[in-house]
This record gives structure tokens, sequence and C-alpha cells, in this order.
């Protein structure tokens, strides 16, 4: 299923500016994608997003800083208060006031920020394998984070390059197609390494409680990213949480399971 996009530009605070796609009508759903070279909000979530648009919302996909067609700055730190506070304000200039909140990986710990700092904006919560939730030798610990050491950010950088390293995203290659890969090492050819090098991100795991509103959320037992055992911590800590695990499933819950994620997570939404 294909989806055009309107695409607006918008200026935010440090001289940076956020590019953001947008399709449908009714209330909002903010896709948040992941990390990654040659992330971006379509490529993340271009198996999700129609559905949503034909089920009735507005549905919006900001570039985070420093990925698709957002600034991309060299010399800073990229903190999550950087991701959370420039999208929050491009989110403000297209109007929205409070949305649904659906965040993939780094995403997922930029939702929680959202709803951390801006208490009523984010009327639930979905994520698929959201990070942010543990220190960072537990995620430099893991398997996929070592695969993810490439050429990235030099001449030498790839297309097989690109291909290999959102393989390591999957558990079935097969869910991999070469539109997928071309689209993304053209945004990864335009990226400084500082994007990934000199990434920031708190772990938010003893602030869980504080998210009082529905969250609904998905991991993968294959997960190489993100320990799946993360999904307890949501269970334990949140008033109004369920996680469901998909078994022979990477990182990418909404990419190799699109068919239930999107099922599933619309009649979260309606409910």
């Amino acid at each position: 299923m294909t989806q055009d996009y309107a695409r607006t530009t918008y200026a935010v605070s440090g001289g940076y500016e956020i590019a953001m796609a947008e399709a449908g009508e009714g209330p909002a759903v903010v896709f948040l994608h992941g990390s990654g070279p040659g992330a971006s909000g379509t490529s993340n979530f271009r198996s999700n997003a129609p559905a949503f648009v034909a089920a009735g919302y507005r549905v919006l996909l900001p570039d985070l800083i420093g990925y698709g067609a957002s600034s991309k700055p060299e010399g800073i730190d990229y903190t999550l208060q950087l991701f959370a506070d420039t999208v929050y304000e491009a989110l403000a200039q297209a109007g929205v006031a409070s949305a649904v909140l659906v965040g993939n990986s780094l995403g997922g710990g930029i939702a929680m920020q959202l709803a951390f700092d801006h208490p009523g904006f984010a009327e639930k919560l979905v994520m698929m394998a959201p990070g942010c939730i543990e220190e960072l030798p537990v995620y430099f610990a893991m398997p996929g984070i070592a695969k993810m050491k490439s050429s990235f950010g030099s001449p030498e950088f790839s297309l097989a390059d690109q291909k290999a390293l959102i393989t390591n995203l999957v558990y079935d290659p097969s869910s991999i197609d070469d539109a997928l890969v071309a689209e993304r090492f053209a945004v990864a050819r335009t990226q400084s390494k500082d994007v990934l090098a000199r990434m920031r991100t708190p772990n938010l795991a003893p602030r869980l409680g504080e998210l009082a509103m529905p969250i609904l959320g998905f991991w993968g037992l294959q997960d190489d990213f993100c320990p799946a055992s993360g999904a307890q911590r949501f269970l334990d800590a949140c008033p109004d949480a369920r996680f469901m695990t998909f078994n022979k499933v990477g990182h990418w819950v909404q990419v190799e399971r699109s068919e239930e994620f999107n099922r599933y997570a619309l009649a979260f939404l309606r409910d």
C-alpha cells in the first residue's frame, strides 16, 4: 500500500529545521522513528501509516533532527531532550495540541520524554521495542549494536553496507526490499557520524510510573538491539499498560508483522 504525503519543513530553535510528512484527516497520530543510518519517518513506517490514514486518522511522520530531510548538524550532542524539543516545536506549528504517539526504539524514548515534558499531550502511547529504559552498557552489550559498526559516514559506505545494516533489524531478511534499502541509503549518505557517535540518552525506567495514559507495546523476542525483558518494566510500573511479544521477530515488529501491528494498534486507538 502506497501513500501520498504533504511535506512541510518547520523552523525550530537552534536554527534547525524539522521536516514532516503528513496525510489524512481526523485525530492526530504521530509516528516517531528510531535511529540508525538512513532512518526517516516515512521509511520506518511505510507499511503502517497508510492503514492509519485509511482508518480516519491524521498521520504525521516527522524526521528527527539528524535524520531524513531534517537538519543534520555536526559537532553537537544528539540528546533525547534535543530530539523531543525540536519535534514538539514542529508539531505545535502543525497545530497538534495532543496526539497518540507511536514510537519505535529511540522514537519510543522520545514519546516518553514528550509525555513527561508536556502533560496531556500524549493521549495514548503505542511503542515497539522502546529505548531509553536501560543503562547504556546494557544496550552496548546487545549483538545488534556491534553489527551496526560499518563504514557509515565515510565515502566507502555502500548500498551493500546499508542493506546489511537494515537486515540486522529483522529476524526474516525477506521482509526488507530493495526500495527500502535505496530510500535509506540516500538519507545515510547525507548524515554525519555524530548522529550516532554523539547520541546521549538517559535511562527513563525510574519514571515509567508517571505514564498514566493507556500504553500498548510490541516486542520481538529476537530483538538484538533492545532486550525484550524491557516489556516487564512497563507492566510492573505503569498503571495502564499491555505488551505483546512475537516469536521469530526482531527489532522491527511494525515491519515484520505489519498487518498484525496495524490491526492491534488501530483497535487500541478505537477502544
